[in-house]
C-alpha cells in the first residue's frame, strides 16, 4: 500500500506558494492575452471610425464644393445677365435718341424734293428687295401722291436691272397715311 506523507508546515507553505505563484502567472498571461485583444478590437474600431468619418468629411467637402461651384455659376450668369440688360438699355437709350432726331429732321427733307425723291427710291428699293414680290403697294401721304409714284418708277427700273425681275410698285389710293402730326 501506498503510504500518505503527511506534509510538514513548510511544505504545505512551500506548495501553496508555488500553486499561487502558478496561479498569479496564469492570471497575468490571460490579463495580458485580454489587454491585447482588446487593445487589437480598439484599433479595428479606431480605424473603422476614422474611415467613416473621413468619408463622411469628403462628402461634406465634394457637396460643399459642388454648391460653390453653382454659386459662382449663378453669380457669373447673373452678371453677364446684368451687364447684357445694361448694354441693352443703351442700345434703346441710343435708338430713341436717333428716332427722336430723325423725328426732328424729316420734315426738313420734304422740303428738298430732289433728296426727298431719291430717299423714297432707296425705301420702296429696299422694301422691294426684302418682299421679293410681283406686286407691291405703296402708301403715302396725299400730298405725295407725284413724288412717290416718280420714285416707283425709278425704284422699279433699279430694281429691274439688279435683280432682272419685274415688278408692280401702285399707290394705294384708298388708304392714305395721315398728314405730319
Amino acid at each position: 500500500m501506498s503510504q500518505i506523507h503527511a506534509m510538514s508546515d513548510d511544505q504545505v507553505a512551500s506548495e501553496l506558494r508555488k500553486m499561487t505563484a502558478f496561479i498569479r502567472q496564469e492570471a497575468l498571461e490571460k490579463a495580458r492575452e485580454i489587454h491585447l485583444k482588446a487593445d487589437e478590437e480598439f484599433s479595428i474600431e479606431k480605424s473603422q471610425l476614422v474611415r467613416q468619418e473621413t468619408s463622411s468629411i469628403d462628402a461634406s467637402y465634394e457637396k460643399k464644393f459642388k454648391q460653390a461651384g453653382m454659386s459662382q455659376q449663378i453669380t457669373k450668369s447673373t452678371l453677364a445677365n446684368k451687364t447684357r440688360l445694361r448694354l441693352l438699355s443703351s442700345r434703346q437709350e441710343l435708338l430713341n435718341d436717333l428716332f427722336e432726331q430723325a423725328a426732328k429732321k424729316l420734315p426738313g427733307y420734304t422740303e428738298d424734293e430732289g433728296k426727298y425723291q431719291g430717299i423714297l427710291k432707296n425705301l420702296i428699293l429696299e422694301g422691294a428687295y426684302a418682299m421679293n414680290e410681283k406686286k407691291l403697294v405703296v402708301k403715302c401721304r396725299a400730298k405725295d401722291d407725284g413724288i412717290v409714284g416718280k420714285a416707283a418708277e425709278e425704284a422699279k427700273n433699279e430694281y429691274k436691272e439688279n435683280v432682272k425681275k419685274d415688278v408692280e410698285i401702285s399707290i394705294d389710293e384708298k388708304d392714305k397715311l395721315p398728314e405730319e402730326s
